[in-house]
């Protein structure tokens, strides 16, 4: 059983329960596949300039109403929908997509007018679609001294009823963006395109001021955003930049474009924080044959957005400070343990001291590099350099072994870092100290190649090999073993190379989720 009536989508006669459309272009759907695939005359800039606006043209339909659709002339003298707006402040026509369908003969005709007279059409004879008539108003769209497409806003009386009750400075509004997008002055050669950060719409909150800065009139929701802010008066009659300014006593930090954009001199965003909330404004300026009428103000509370901003800013510098301060806690400890193996006069003693203080300046290292860092992930590469240099000299000063990285390790999680440094410094410190015994050069290179989280990494000397029958059960080995197995999710494994020398092979993961 239907229960909503059958809508026309005003292109065709077409009901929207039938698939495919009998002439609807069904293969593509962006506007530039759709503009080649008819053919149309419009340039790269026309395209750009069109792409512009279908990314700001959500103001204009919440302050028409309306669904805007825009339409392209195609070689056959036709109109293709190529892009669709629905309105956020009233219902929408279409229920049913019409991106991709040409316009009807009796559409054309009124596309067609409004494109060679240069000036917004109002259709003029309401159109029944279902339960509810519908106004319409063709938009021509310029570029340069060119008109290049149409937008349509097609208007239910049900929104035009309420428009006329409570809203009928919506008109003027939409009146002039048309006829600035005809004159090519819509959209905003400065105007934001996106909705993020707190970038406001129509239906968060919308104000009207004249060429004075003077509030004429304010939606429920810009009342409410206001109130918030601890504007407590009403806004009517006032000066906006005037009631704005005095609740910045006290205020440390005021955007330098909030004063143009409260007067609505500039289509741009600011923001207005007071010790009670944050509130996001953009201001659109509103030209009438060529002198300023006023300027319709956004407005959005983004007081709790910002909140939880300034909790992040928050949680990210403690986490820096905190590997900050083990850091330098590690350093500490390092320096402890050289002091008490250059006291003690047992050789193994000072043996165990000394590597125990190489593996804690390795972890330090790590720290270092996380200290530095919004997220919580290390930049290997920048580290690893300096880290099997440092590994390779402590483990034989009087060698000139020379270290080499190919290939690359890429960020890797804290958690993974902290090991992996371990690891290659153990490695590399071993090939160093057994691979080269009784000669003065030799070469140790650390080769990864990083695919997405996972990583295969090879520890190369061209040293003295694996002795046969060798059993590796020493500290460092067992280290190693622990650290890929447990931290690393990964396995190890010891080979010797046909070419002389030995080669270590890792399969680790570095990061969680990859």
């Amino acid at each position: 059983m239907r229960i909503l009536p059958r809508v026309q989508t005003n292109s065709c006669d077409w009901d929207p329960t039938t698939s495919p459309h009998p002439d609807r272009i069904e293969a593509v759907s962006s506007l530039n596949d759709l503009v080649t695939s008819i053919g149309a005359d419009l340039t790269r800039e026309d395209i750009n300039r069109l792409h512009v606006l279908i990314s700001d043209w959500q103001v204009l339909a919440d302050f028409a109403l309306a669904d805007a659709v825009l339409w392209i002339p195609s070689p056959d003298g036709r109109f293709l929908a190529v892009a669709q707006c629905r309105p956020a402040t009233g219902a929408t026509i279409h229920l049913d997509d019409v991106v991709g369908l040409y316009s009807s003969p009796m559409r054309s005709a009124q596309l067609s007018q409004a494109m060679s007279e240069g000036q917004p059409h109002y259709a003029p004879d309401m159109r029944w679609a279902g339960s509810y008539s519908v106004s319409e108003i063709h938009v021509p769209v310029r570029v340069d001294d060119r008109i290049v497409a149409v937008v349509s806003l097609e208007t239910s009386s049900q929104s035009l009823r309420r428009n006329a009750e409570s809203l009928g400075w919506f008109d003027d509004v939409t009146r002039a963006l048309s006829h600035m997008l005809a004159a090519g002055r819509y959209p905003y050669e400065s105007a934001p395109t996106s909705s993020n950060h707190g970038i406001p719409r129509v239906s968060d909150g919308a104000l009207f001021l004249d060429n004075d800065g003077v509030v004429h009139h304010v939606t429920p929701n810009a009342r409410s955003c206001f109130r918030r802010l601890g504007v407590s008066k009403s806004l009517e009659g006032r000066v906006l930049a005037e009631a704005i300014t005095e609740l910045l006593d006290g205020v440390s930090h005021v955007d330098e474009t909030l004063a143009v954009v409260v007067m609505g001199r500039a289509a741009w965003v600011s923001e207005v924080e007071s010790p009670s909330g944050t509130v996001s404004l953009r201001a659109l300026p509103l030209v009438v044959d060529g002198h300023r009428a006023g300027a319709a103000l956004l407005c959005r509370d983004v007081s709790e957005m910002r909140r939880r901003e300034r909790e992040l800013l928050s949680k990210d510098a403690t986490i820096r400070e905190i590997h900050h301060r083990v850091k330098n806690n590690l350093q500490t400890v390092s320096s402890l343990l050289r002091m008490q193996a250059r006291r003690s006069d047992n050789p193994e003693v000072k043996q165990a001291l000394g590597e125990a203080e190489r593996r804690v300046a390795t972890i330090s290292q790590v720290h270092q590099e996380l200290s530095q860092n919004i997220d919580e992930t290390v930049n290997f590469d920048s580290m690893m350099e300096r880290l099997i240099r440092m590994a390779a000299s402590a483990a034989t000063p009087d060698q000139h072994i020379r270290t080499a990285i190919s290939g690359t390790f890429g960020r890797v999680d804290a958690d993974a870092a902290s090991a992996l440094a371990v690891v290659l410094a153990e490695l590399v410190t071993n090939a160093v100290e057994h691979g080269f015994e009784g000669r003065e050069s030799g070469t140790v290179t650390v080769q990864s190649a990083r695919s997405n989280g996972h990583a295969e990494i090879s520890v190369i000397d061209d040293g003295a090999g694996i002795p046969e029958g060798a059993a590796r059960s020493g500290l460092g080995t067992q280290i190693v073993h622990t650290l890929v197995g447990s931290e690393l999710h990964g396995t190890i494994e010891w080979a010797n190379r046909p070419e002389g020398g030995t080669e270590v092979r890792i399969a680790a993961r570095l990061q969680q989720h990859s």
